[in-house]
């Protein structure tokens, strides 16, 4: 049998489960890693590692350089070093910031506790001191690309201009400082409203996707459960109508924006 190949600039057959040296061949379509190192075999000898594990990675032996690549190849991930003439880690860093909010691992000689904390607390997405394990640093930067390709999920609705929040994990609401109790297909009817507010939801998708079906009967268990709703705010606060009927249309929820 004949294992996949893809062929380099000098023709040289690359083993397809391999990363490639994006210094050397035409760039694939992998994730990509950028080392950046004043040390040339430093970053041969993490170019290796990286490839075997499947990436595509790039050198840089300069801050400057390293931000010129960054434009170039778009990396997923950035590998820095700290001691660097003429533009060190922490220039490089701050530079990469003003453009680009690419996951940065520190990989440095330099173990006080202090420039840690500072480099964490200035964006750094991981450090880790040298002399280093391969394995650590492999399964580090695989860490740090879970955290940042996981989709953020926003759990808290806030909505400052009325003072109200509401919770979607533990379904709680509080409004004006006071907490309020709700059933849970209330509370489906209110957080389908927060979510889209402050536009109007109409009344079959709110119909569809609390009750899952679109009957007269069930628009007038919604009619009579936004009613219920609009009493428990209005027992805080009667001066405020927070839902809104928009005729024919559906129901919106008022944020004061």
């Amino acid at each position: 049998m004949i294992a996949n190949t893809f062929k380099t600039a000098e023709n040289n057959a690359v083993p397809f489960g391999s990363g490639v040296d994006l210094d050397e061949v035409e760039p694939v379509n992998r994730r990509r890693i950028l080392v950046v190192d004043d040390e040339p075999d430093t970053i041969t000898l993490l170019k290796h590692i990286f490839i075997n594990d499947g990436f595509n990675v790039a050198g840089a032996l300069s801050g400057r350089e390293a931000i010129k690549k960054i434009n170039d190849i778009n990396p997923s991930i950035v590998i820095l070093d700290l001691l660097m003439p003429e533009m060190d880690g922490r220039q490089t860093l701050d530079a990469i910031r003003k453009i680009n909010d690419i996951p940065v691992i520190v990989l440095s000689a330099v173990n006080q506790k202090e420039e840690i904390v500072n480099l964490l607390q200035r964006g750094v997405d991981d450090y880790i001191t040298k002399p280093f394990n391969s394995a650590e640093v492999t399964a580090r930067v695989h860490a740090v690309l879970r955290r940042a390709e996981k989709p953020m999920v926003l759990n808290v609705l806030s909505f400052p201009g009325v003072d109200l929040i509401i919770d979607l994990e533990t379904y709680e609401v509080t409004y004006k400082g006071s907490t309020i109790q709700l059933t849970g297909k209330m509370f489906e009817v209110l957080a389908l409203l927060a979510k889209s507010a402050p536009k109007v939801v109409n009344y079959q998708e709110l119909t569809e996707k609390v009750w899952g079906e679109n009957s007269a009967s069930v628009r007038n268990r919604l009619k009579y459960l936004v009613y219920l709703l609009r009493q428990e705010f209005l027992k805080i606060d009667d001066k405020v109508e927070l839902i809104e009927n928009i005729d024919r249309l559906g129901y919106k929820l008022i944020t004061g924006e």
